[in-house]
């Protein structure tokens, strides 16, 4: 584990005086940061009793407490088992112009099940990837991020224990687990010195002395002054697209899809009344199970996402789903990287999550109205499909229904509801302006199916020129995808 600072020593008055000019540097940099807009998250990882909460103090010391935050595993809601793994840590990312100081994060909590036996090697593994796709996630969404490792030696750690546990007024900040830490503190090395080697390549790890606890200080300070320099001197970043080879699906273009599908009265009523009292069947065993469902719904205007909701929604507990309608980003999400917003509605293991209208709109209306630049939307691709793996890898089933229609049929319940009084809420000057760009609308949709239903998370084209046939097909789709979860989960 090589220190950035090898040998740093505390030189009393010396150091003392380089962090001052620091702080007053940081301070001024704070207001510009403001302005700017530029979000910055600082990691500060480390060994039980190293000091990682005193470093965080003395970094924030003297910073305006309306623009920075501290959050701390010890004070996050412990609901790790009911949440994705980096569900606490995307939930807390700050909005622009702030900076936010994690006291121990993603490193601590994989490292920790790892070596407990909570998870396995493999998904160990998936937690190391996971962790490098939310890195550069958010450093191509121009977040600067700053990872530190306040590093001790098994003596020094062992004597600071054995400190805080001699007074009843600090006894309580070493846990069982520190001390098992330390009982294994080789074991923990190995697998930091791994972890870091194994995510440092998007964002570097900076391994500070926690020995020589000014000189710590000093160099925290200075790496977050330069990073901040740099970004303000150099602007925000935005990433390049890429792309990883994802097991993708064939999907047929839009134009291709039969929209003359239909169903007679009497099989939809018959159907439809078999089908939810089987998803309400499934729904308690999914609840016992503790496995999260995510349905997206994405159509056109007009095309039935409402009422196909409604049938779904009809037989399940109330109290084990929810049903998100996303319309455009309020200020504070806006404020913060994209998937911000969704990551923050996730439902619980065991309950169902209903998103009318979804992340997919990066790649549709973001596109087309110049939301955001070329690259964020073509970067996109890749990092839903990620978002939507790390879902799957917690125990998710996601399924994706895009609900068509032809235009003819559009304009028919366009002019419906337009006629129709207690219909006319329904209808909007954005509906009609979508309308005249549907050729556009139909190119991107086209694409983002083709790149982005994969096999863990897919794509299923509705039929909905007849509501009730699609209604029907999205009933046995989920079903079908619940059953055959609930049998994987025995």
């Amino acid at each position: 584990m090589k220190e950035d600072k090898k040998g740093g020593e505390d030189k009393g008055s010396s150091t003392k005086e380089e962090i001052r000019t620091l702080r007053e540097k940081l301070m001024a940099q704070q207001m510009l940061i403001r302005e700017k807009g530029l979000p910055i998250i600082v990691l500060v990882e480390g060994w039980a009793a190293a000091g990682k909460g005193t470093l965080i103090s003395e970094m924030i010391s003297e910073l305006d407490p309306r623009f920075y935050n501290v959050v701390s595993p010890a004070i996050l809601p412990n609901r790790e088992e009911r949440y994705p793994f980096l569900y606490p840590y995307a939930c807390a990312i700050p909005e622009n112009g702030k900076i936010m100081f994690y006291d121990s994060g993603w490193m601590e909590a994989a490292v920790r099940k790892y070596l407990h036996r909570d998870i396995t090697k493999e998904q160990y593994k998936d937690r190391i990837r996971s962790a490098n796709e939310f890195e550069r996630q958010l450093r191509d969404g121009g977040y600067i991020i700053l990872k530190l490792f306040l590093d001790i030696g098994r003596e020094e750690q062992r004597d600071r224990i054995a400190l805080l546990r001699s007074d009843r007024e600090t006894e309580w900040r070493v846990s069982e687990d520190d001390i098992w830490q330390h009982s294994e503190y080789d074991l923990f090395r190995s697998t930091y010195e791994e972890f870091m080697e194994k995510t440092g390549k998007t964002v570097e790890w900076h391994v500070l002395n926690g020995e020589k606890k000014k000189a710590s200080v000093r160099d925290a300070l200075k790496l977050l002054v330069d990073a901040a320099d740099k970004a303000l001197a150099e602007g925000r970043y935005c990433g390049k697209p890429f792309k990883e080879n994802f097991p993708l699906l064939k999907m047929p273009r839009l134009s291709e899809v039969d929209l003359s599908l239909c169903i007679d009265e009497e099989e939809y009523s018959r159907e439809l009344k078999r089908l939810q009292s089987r998803l309400a069947e499934l729904h308690n065993i999914i609840y016992r199970k503790k496995i999260p469902v995510i349905l997206c719904y994405e159509g056109w205007d007009a095309a039935g996402k409402g009422g196909n909701i409604r049938r779904i929604a009809r037989p399940l507990d109330p109290r084990g789903f929810d049903v998100m309608p996303i319309a455009s980003p309020e200020p504070h999400e806006l404020a913060r990287q994209y998937l911000w917003r969704f990551w923050t509605r996730l439902p619980r293991s065991g309950h169902i999550c209903i998103f009318d209208r979804t992340w997919y709109g990066r790649v549709m209306v973001e596109r087309l109205e110049g939301f955001c630049s070329e690259d964020d939307w073509k970067r996109a691709y890749n990092e839903m499909n990620e978002f939507e793996r790390q879902l799957t890898d917690w125990g998710a089933v996601v399924i994706k229904f895009w609900i068509h229609i032809d235009p003819d049929t559009q304009l028919q319940r366009f002019t419906d509801r337009q006629n129709t009084p207690e219909k006319q809420w329904k209808l909007t000057e954005e509906d009609w302006r979508n309308r005249e760009k549907w050729s556009e609308y139909e190119e991107a949709i086209d694409e983002m199916l083709r790149k982005t239903s994969t096999e863990n998370a897919p794509w299923y084209i509705i039929e909905s020129n007849d509501k009730k046939y699609a209604r029907i097909k999205t009933l046995k789709i989920v079903t079908e995808a619940l059953e055959k979860a609930c049998s994987e989960h025995m």
